[in-house]
């Protein structure tokens, strides 16, 4: 017995020493060798594969200066320890995959040091945080005589870290911006304080849309009188082309046929369009639809101005009525389901914010070909705007048509005009058409009636989604503004532009920047539990108006006479019956809400305990199994 416990008491010492032997190892092979293991599912800490291809692209050296502050109080070093070590753990991994092509230095900008010089002379500026610490924490990317500045890296865009400093990279190797346009008459580029009407207009940010693109483009304003699109612009955005006249509809024809690429926004519901908003007459506030029909009409495709997608399966939790939260099925919360999966621009989108959004039909014209890029489910059906905001009327009325709307297409191949008679002729064109006859002949350009070479254009029923109220939030850290991507509204506007305009190395890095986890499941449990009760509602509801409308008729029915003020006993038994009725319908329909909300709330209990408990399970059970298998071959031996 004293031969066995002697024998076991020296394998266990020998391999407790065996394994610190084993764990010392590979600390040290793992200071020597840094290799990263990215378990997360979307490989968030992995460079992208677009950021690679851009550093193997690089055929001039670039330099990477990253400032950090090392002093300073024991807050201020904890703020930027925390951050700067995942930033140098990132900055490791691209000097690794440019292959000697970029090369990244570390400086310390200390107080009246010629660190802190060169931070502010590249435009890294430092930002006094609450303990009176004065910290840097930019980059600096440059590459012959160009520099790109991101002046202090805010923790709030962490996930958006590798898309801004490969921008930054892209942007000084190739420093000629792509030129495109944007032809809108709504404030987009921000309007500067007028004094002269100071009490009328207020100055206003230009849209973060806006901002995010003149950071990779050259971007042009342009507005509904523009009758050309000029020759260098490739790519256009038109948001919200309320009214066009004709001239501006024949200068995108033409911009389109003779190869360039247009993105339409369109909207039935744009609610925040200034124009309807500063009219007095409430029907006047709803003309806010916007439309394209006669280019639409000549690509065979139609958009409804008049009604808008409710869908149950993506509600939004908005403040209803009273101030109590409540889903609203006009505004729509799109997951992964809604996107087209092999379309670069939409592959990674996984969500969105579209309010009131519109749908296209139609078969395409002769030529071209369709893609449909966002789709609503089949659990969905359309209403007329003016009920867009009735949210209870919609819930108790809803109908799904078992169709899935096309929220936004792509079109691409050979266009044919919507202008076969050539120009649309202008009043000024036709008084001066006997004097300026032969000079206009020879100066207007031939009228192309269809394509040169395949084009393409992207048409998306929202508006809404562009706006900074519906896609970003805006914070101030240390008194510098920041935009943080609430959803992936501008991750696909940003997408399209650089899709069509020929750049797609950034794409996947800005959408997995905006990854979304939704509980799908529990929307779809939900929206299947609200369809078995709505037949129950529904004729709940219609006894209950029914008993309350015969009332207000019985109160109304007064005898004639001295007794006109007083009901007739055959009308007061009337009244008690429909009174009882009334109140047994009530009754009703509160036990069937009450019941609706309580099969809910079980299934979201269930599913929680179930992803709670269910891995805790898994893991007791593995280990019971590892100590039954230990034990037989203890008992073997």
């Amino acid at each position: 017995m004293k031969s066995n416990k002697s024998i076991s008491f020296l394998f266990s010492s020998v391999g407790v020493l065996i394994m610190v032997v084993v764990v010392a190892a590979v600390c040290m092979i793992a200071n020597v060798v840094k290799v990263r293991l990215d378990f997360t599912e979307d490989k968030l800490f992995t460079l992208s594969q677009g950021t690679k291809d851009i550093l193997q692209s690089l055929d001039t050296p670039v330099e990477l200066r990253f400032y950090c502050s090392q002093g300073g109080s024991d807050a201020a070093q904890l703020f930027v320890k925390n951050y700067s070590r995942n930033v140098d753990d990132l900055l490791k991994e691209y000097s690794k995959a440019a292959k000697g092509k970029l090369r990244v230095k570390r400086y310390n900008p200390e107080p009246d040091s010629d660190a802190e010089d060169m931070a502010r002379a590249d435009g890294v500026e430092g930002q006094m945080i609450n303990t009176g610490d004065t910290i840097y924490m930019g980059i600096a990317v440059s590459c012959l005589d160009s520099t790109v500045a991101l002046p202090f890296l805010a923790p709030v865009r962490e996930r958006l870290l590798e898309y801004d400093i490969t921008r930054a990279i892209a942007r000084v190797s190739n420093p000629e911006k792509v030129k495109i346009g944007i032809l809108t008459d709504l404030p987009m580029f921000g309007m500067p304080m007028n004094p002269m009407m100071m009490q009328q207009q207020q100055a206003s940010q230009p849209w973060t849309v806006v901002s995010e693109l003149k950071r990779d483009f050259d971007v042009v304003e342009l507005h509904s009188d523009v009758e050309e699109i000029d020759e260098t612009i490739n790519t256009l955005l038109v948001v919200h082309p309320k009214n066009l006249p004709d001239q501006a509809l024949y200068a995108l024809d033409q911009f389109v046929l003779r190869g360039g690429h247009l993105i339409a926004f369109v909207d039935p519901l744009f609610r925040l369009d200034p124009a309807a908003m500063s009219q007095q007459n409430p029907m006047a506030r709803m003309d806010v639809a916007s439309n394209m029909e006669k280019l639409f009409s000549a690509w065979g495709m139609s958009f409804d101005s008049t009604r808008v997608v409710a869908d149950k399966n993506y509600p939004t939790m908005l403040s209803g009525q009273g101030g109590q939260a409540a889903e609203f099925f006009t505004v729509l919360s799109l997951t992964s389901s809604a996107f087209d999966e092999k379309n670069i621009s939409t592959a990674q989108v996984d969500n969105m914010l579209l309010a009131f959004p519109g749908c296209f039909s139609g078969t395409p014209a002769s030529g071209l070909t369709k893609e449909v890029l966002i789709k609503s489910s089949n659990n969905s059906q359309l209403v007329d705007k003016l009920m867009a905001e009735r949210n209870a009327l919609i819930s108790r009325d809803f109908q799904p048509s078992n169709k899935e709307y096309e929220m936004a297409i792509m079109l691409f191949g050979q266009f044919k005009t919507a202008f076969p008679e050539g120009a649309p002729k202008k009043a000024s064109d036709e008084k001066d058409s006997e004097e300026d006859s032969t000079t206009a002949s020879t100066e207007t350009k031939p009228s192309l009636k269809e394509s040169v070479q395949d084009g393409s254009v992207v048409l998306v029923g929202d508006v809404d989604m562009l706006h900074d109220n519906f896609s970003v939030r805006v914070s101030s850290i240390f008194g510098q503004r920041f935009v943080q991507p609430l959803n992936g509204n501008l991750t696909l506007a940003q997408n399209l532009v650089e899709q069509m305009a020929g750049s797609s190395s950034l794409i996947n890095m800005r959408s997995r920047a905006t990854l979304n986890r939704p509980f799908t499941v529990i929307q779809e449990y939900r929206a299947k539990a609200e369809a078995q009760y709505q037949s129950q509602l529904l004729e709940l509801e219609n006894r209950l108006n029914e008993a309350r409308n015969k009332i207000s008729e019985l109160q109304q029915a007064k005898a004639e006479g001295s007794q006109k003020f007083i009901l007739s006993d055959e009308q007061r038994a009337e009244l008690a019956e429909y009174r009882k009725s009334e109140a047994e319908a009530a009754k009703r329909l509160k036990e069937v809400r009450k019941n609706l909300r309580k099969d809910i709330t079980s299934l979201e209990n269930n599913l929680t305990w179930i992803n709670t408990a269910g891995m805790a399970f898994v893991v007791v059970l593995v280990g019971i199994v590892i100590a039954i298998i230990k034990r037989k071959r203890t008992a073997a031996k």
